[in-house]
This record gives C-alpha cells, structure tokens and sequence, in this order.
C-alpha cells in the first residue's frame, strides 16, 4: 500500500532581507569562508544576548533582599539609599527562598520550553524563529525591570515574566546549534566550536558588566539595558543570519556536522546507528525525517551526557545566579564589597568558562562518534533533549541554593560538590568507550603497517 507524506506547506528557500538590501554580501565574490564566519559571528552575538539578558536576577539579589537590618556601611555598598531598603516581597528572612523560587520559574519554563523548541526548530525558518525567541525575551526582561519603575511588589507578576521569558530564551540553543549545523563539517568543528561556544561566558560577562553598571541608578535599569541589547541583536539576526548555505545558492558543508550542547560532538549524518544496534546510511535531507522523541532518548549515550548535565548544570547556574550575592554577603577583611563590585567580580567565574570552554571543545576532537550518528534533521531534537534535562538541573540548583543559604555557604558548597562528582561519574562509561575505540583503531593501523 502507497504511504502517504504528510503536508507541508512551506516557501522556497530566500536569502534574509539585509542580503538583498546589501547585494555586495551576497555577491559572488564572497566565499563560503566568508559566510561561515558571518554564521558563527550573528550566531554568538545571539547567543551571547541571550545569556547577558539572564544575568540581571543575579545582579540584582542583594539588593532585593536587603532589609533594614541588613544594610552594610555606606562607604562599603557604594548604593543610593533606596537601593539598601529592600524589595517586597523578597526583602525580609524568607527573601532568598522567594528568589529562589523566582528563579526556578524561569529555569523551569526553559527547560520545558526546550524540549518543545528542538522539536519545532526542525519544521520553521530559523531566522524567523530565533528572532522570535531574542524578541520575546527581550521584552519580558523589560517588564521585569519596569517593576521597579511602576512599584510593583506582586511575587505572581513577577513569576509570570519569568516564566514567559524563559519559554522565549528556550528558543536560542537549539536554534543556534542548527543553523551552525548546517555550514560546518566535522573537520572544523574543534577549535572553531571551542571559540564559539564561548558566547556563553562572553554573554554573562557582558551582562553582568552592563547591569552592574547601573545599579546606582536603580535596579530596574539593570533589566532594561539588556532587554534592549538583545533586541538590538535580534535586529541583526533577522535581516543577516542565513539559515542554510543553500539559501544563497552555496553547497552544504554540514552534512557531516558533529555538534551537541556546548559545543560536544553529536550527529554525523553520513549514518545512523539504528536502535538495535546496526548501521545503515541516513537518507537524504529532502527524505529524512525529524528522530522521534523517545527514539531520540534512546540513542548511545544520550541519557548519560544529558544526565551528566543535569548535575553540571546545577553547579554552574547556582553560580550564576548566587556568585554576586554571595560575594556581596561575605565579607572580605572585615567589610563587604558593593554590590556593583560583587557583580564585577562575578566575572572572573566566566572568564575561566571562557578559557576552559575553547580547551574541552579541542579535546573534543578525540571522540566524536558515539553519542546519535543521526542524520541532520535530529540535531535540534537531540539536542533540546540534553540542553533540556540540564536545564531541570539549573532550574533545581539555584532553587536549593535559596534555601541551603539560609543555614550557612558550607551546606551550599558540599551541594556543589557532591554533584560534580556525580557529573564525572556518569562520564567514565562513554570515557571508557571512548578510550577502548581509539585502542582498537590504534590495533587496526598497526595490524595494517606491519601486514604491508
């Protein structure tokens, strides 16, 4: 019986509307070297948007918790009066629990969000649908500052923001991660993935400077300022970003794409490893079809790097949203920093996600093919799979931390550990296979050059 397709109705493939504006970009003089360079540079000025317009909450915790009778001297806060006041509700002994949970709304609709995003990234423009995303989040990190400005004190409003804003920000990841799929093969993606992924250090640092900058103004201000840079951003995305070599008459590269969350490599399209266990050759891009989501969880290694970043992620985002606070909370010498200082100096975490980000994308190089080898349409799927389930672990982490505080740091920094730990263990399984692999390869060149 003949198999019915199903409808799809969608438009021919054009080039985005600043290419026509600026027929010199797309003339033919222009290298496929130069319009991968325009993907990865559009892609990490979104992404990084995306993680500066997230900083804000963190910036801005000490002062929304900070009570009459915890104000610290005024030649230490460097702060106007208003801002050592507090903010309802989040002022008072339980305001690091409401943070808390603040942001587990957030974390917690961006976790969801991902798992639904990967799967319509795979079937819309991506242009249009990475816009949507830096737009939308744009507008509701606006709301959450003009909070300050209209004297808003309603945990449920606040909540609400944060939820939308975080199905918004869900969109970039996997977004991103398919458009760069679709221009680079696996023989670049090392080093080149490395620098590119340090968009996410580059974007919390980038936030953290901007809204730490205009604390003195208030806090609202420290929402508004990167609600509007990633709208700005979004801008250039919109009018520049070309989703597919093809859309400009250029040959794909990608079709051999490797690539996963942060950067760790995940599909070789050339084949797909079938669920018991065969090879087969993945069909074409026009024939193939988006990996079904349980299909997806149970390809090599999913659970395990999922999981892997689910305790990573916890680590990495109580720092994220804690590092400020608790630098503004503890004292150095006997006096505590400002809160802007404290912003300043949350960055030093990122600057060595920066360093450290570029070294374990190279490393990357020495395993690549054990995680989908699925075809390019799964890429998003799989990847808001992992990026998802990491981002339950960030949505649980900085929710803890609210709590834990409250008892003391130390019961927050043994969390910490004891999760890293687990991290690393979910790894020594794929290590080991890894390993065993590049042994038998070892075995096989060997055989090869003593046989000749």
């Amino acid at each position: 019986m003949m198999q019915l397709k199903p409808l799809t109705l969608s438009l021919p493939p054009q080039p985005p509307p600043g290419l026509r504006w600026f027929p010199s970009l797309a003339g033919p003089e222009k290298t496929l070297k130069f319009h991968q360079f325009l993907v990865l540079l559009l892609t990490f000025i979104a992404y990084a948007a995306f993680h500066a317009s997230r900083k804000p909450p963190s910036i801005v915790k000490s002062i929304l918790t900070v009570s009459d009778s915890d104000q610290y001297p005024s030649q230490f806060t460097g702060s106007s009066v208003h801002n050592k006041t507090g903010w309802a509700p989040f002022d008072g002994p339980r305001g690091p629990h409401r943070l808390g949970e603040l942001d587990l709304s957030f974390l917690l609709a961006y976790a969801i969000g991902m798992y639904v995003s990967g799967h319509i990234g795979d079937t819309v423009d991506l242009r249009i649908f990475l816009t949507i995303g830096m737009v939308g989040s744009g507008i509701f990190v606006i709301l959450f500052g003009l909070g300050y400005f209209l004297d808003l004190h309603s945990l449920g409003v606040f909540v609400v923001i944060q939820v939308l804003c975080g199905l918004f920000q869900s969109i970039g990841w996997p977004s991103v991660v398919a458009v760069v799929g679709n221009w680079f093969g696996k023989a670049k993606r090392g080093l080149i993935m490395g620098v590119w992924n340090s968009h996410t250090s580059i974007g919390n640092i980038v936030g953290s400077l901007v809204a730490s900058s205009v604390l003195r103004y208030g806090w609202g201000w420290s929402f508004v300022l990167p609600g509007i840079l990633i709208m700005l951003s979004a801008a250039f995305v919109y009018l520049f970003l070309v989703v597919h070599p093809e859309n400009i008459g250029l040959e794909s590269s990608g079709k051999d794409v490797e690539m996963s969350v942060e950067g760790v490599a995940l599909v070789d399209s050339e084949k797909i490893e079938t669920l018991d266990g065969g090879v087969r050759e993945s069909e074409d891009e026009e024939g193939s079809v988006a990996i079904g989501f349980l299909d997806a969880w149970r390809l090599p290694h999913v659970a395990s790097y999922a999981f892997c970043l689910f305790f990573s992620k916890l680590v990495a985002y109580t720092f994220l949203y804690w590092l400020p606070f608790y630098i503004s909370h503890t004292a150095v010498a006997g006096a505590n920093v400002s809160h802007t200082t404290a912003g300043i100096l949350s960055t030093i975490f990122d600057i060595g996600g920066v360093i450290g980000g570029i070294l374990a994308a190279v490393a990357a190089d020495l395993g690549t093919d054990s995680v989908t080898r699925g075809n390019a349409r799964a890429l998003a799927t799989v990847t808001a799979i992992i990026d998802g389930t990491g981002s339950v672990g960030a949505a649980l982490g900085p929710l803890l931390a609210g709590y834990i505080s409250t008892r003391g740091w130390n019961s927050v920094f043994f969390m910490l550990i004891v999760s890293t730990s687990i991290a690393g263990c979910l790894l020594i399984r794929v290590v080991k296979n890894e390993i065993r692999g590049k042994l038998n390869e070892g075995k096989w060149l060997w055989f090869s050059i003593i046989s000749h």
